[in-house]
């Protein structure tokens, strides 16, 4: 069942160790067959290197498995929140990817100091309040994903123009067309918060790039008039 789908996230699975977004087993690819209404996603605590196609875990948008002989990710409720929210997502990762998760673990928003973070992300990553002591003992993953779709919706942010997201005292989620393409949204992320962080090193009174010089980067690459690259 689903074997293109599950070469895909084994193989989006394997890239997160290559770019250096995991220590040990600490990260997660998912992706959906929106025709199907089945997710892909990587089984629990399972080393990188001994992954294969066929020990993806399927799974239906109630968490129940479809097809598999593992458990799947710690982390799939919070996946299906996001896939049961945006229909316009294909897949998602989760990583403890070491500068994002810093900026998670300090409570604070990455902000867009440059054109790096404007080509990919249009304006600053925000990082979520921590859940509730309820939220956490009663159904934590599913309330994660429920805190992601609710902020998202609050702040008036689009899923597709921030691709990304932070969980205070946690780490990162990102998500893209693909699960290949919420990888490189995922090394994206990990890469301007590392920016980020040097910048306020250099100049701790540093501001935020331009509101036109986002607008310009994001849009000459994802707007509706976008050149950036061929046809």
């Amino acid at each position: 069942m689903l074997e293109e789908l599950r070469e895909i996230v084994c193989k989006a699975n394997k890239e997160l160790p290559k770019y250096g977004l995991v220590t040990f087993t600490w990260g997660n690819v998912s992706a959906i067959d929106r025709e199907k209404k089945l997710v892909v996603i990587k089984p629990s605590g399972v080393e990188y290197d001994e992954l294969t196609p066929e020990n993806m875990v399927v799974v239906d948008l109630d968490g129940n498995i479809v097809e598999g002989n593992y458990r799947p990710s710690s982390d799939t409720a919070t996946h299906l929140e996001l896939y049961k929210a945006w229909d316009n997502i294909g897949g998602i990762v989760h990583t403890h990817s070491a500068y994002a998760t810093s900026w998670a673990q300090s409570g604070r928003d990455v902000p867009c100091y440059g054109t790096t973070h404007a080509d990919y992300i249009y304006g600053d990553v925000p990082c979520l309040r921590c859940l509730t002591e309820q939220e956490i003992n009663e159904a934590y993953e599913t309330n994660t994903g429920h805190l992601i779709v609710n902020e998202f919706a609050r702040l008036e942010k689009d899923p597709v123009a921030v691709p990304a997201v932070l969980c205070k005292n946690h780490g990162p989620f990102t998500w893209g067309k693909g699960a290949m393409e919420a990888v490189h949204n995922a090394v994206v992320l990990e890469e301007v918060s590392k920016m980020a962080y040097r910048t306020e090193q250099i100049n701790a009174q540093v501001a935020p790039a331009p509101q036109e010089l986002q607008k310009k980067h994001y849009e000459r690459k994802h707007g509706a008039n976008a050149y950036y690259g061929q046809k």
